[in-house]
């Protein structure tokens, strides 16, 4: 009677053993889809990539920049023309602005339009890439030709040219 009483406890405990250790795999495997075992998240399967949400997000980004660019040039083209002939290089600085000016607005018009091509077409693949490469080079440009700007130095020549007088 003993060993009987003694094998059902035994097979009761193996029992709930094997419940016990159902339980911790089955919560291990409902955690291990949050976390892992060092308890950082578990990483997700991405997403396919969508390309044209991809680029209205750069295409944004770069225009926000091209508006500070802008700011910038307007506020030097502003004081290039307040001190005017008075400046060593006046002409020069002001043709280098106003082509900088220009060239900004030409880059503005071309993100409008690259903006508005779908990259899921071949045909709108192909015309954004060309115009991606147009607004490479006049972003090239723009930027040797605020260079020179900054390297004759609005405010040096102004108060060189001030003290002269």
């Amino acid at each position: 009677m003993f060993r009987l009483v003694s094998e059902f406890c035994s097979v009761s405990n193996r029992e709930r053993q094997a419940n016990n250790i159902r339980e911790t795999v089955a919560n291990i495997q409902r955690s291990s889809n949050m976390m892992n075992v060092l308890g950082e998240e578990a990483p997700r399967e991405m997403k396919a990539m969508d390309a044209n949400r991809y680029a209205t997000k750069k295409t944004i980004a770069q225009g926000m920049l091209d508006i500070a660019l802008l700011t910038a040039n307007a506020s030097q083209l502003k004081y290039i023309l307040q001190i005017g002939e008075r400046h060593e290089f006046y002409r020069l600085i002001l043709t280098l602005i106003s082509l900088s000016i220009i060239l900004q607005i030409i880059v503005g018009v071309l993100f409008v339009v690259i903006g508005s091509l779908n990259l899921n077409r071949k045909k709108d693949q192909f015309a954004a890439m060309v115009i991606n490469d147009i607004i490479l080079a006049i972003v090239f440009v723009i930027s040797v030709t605020n260079v020179i700007v900054s390297g004759f130095g609005i405010e040096y020549s102004a108060t060189h040219d001030v003290n002269k007088m």
